[in-house]
C-alpha cells in the first residue's frame, strides 16, 4: 500500500490560497479601461502557501 508524505506547504492562513487580488479603483484610464491595482498578501509575498515547519526537539546537554 503507498505511503503519503504530509505536504511541506499548506494554504496560506492570510489569503488562504488567493495571494493576488485585482482591485478596479475606478478610475477610467484614456483608453476606457479602468485603473486596477494588484495587491499581494504580505504574509507569504504573493505564493499561496506557507512552509510548514517541523518542530525540532529541544536538546539537554550536561554541563561539567
Amino acid at each position: 500500500m503507498a505511503q503519503h508524505s504530509p505536504a511541506s506547504t499548506r494554504p496560506c492562513p492570510d489569503c488562504n490560497g488567493f495571494p493576488v487580488v485585482a482591485i478596479a479603483i475606478g478610475t477610467l484610464l484614456d483608453d476606457g479601461t479602468r485603473a486596477i491595482l494588484l495587491v499581494t498578501c504580505r504574509l507569504c509575498q504573493g505564493t499561496g502557501a506557507t512552509r510548514t515547519t517541523v518542530p525540532t526537539p529541544a536538546v539537554q546537554r550536561e554541563h561539567a
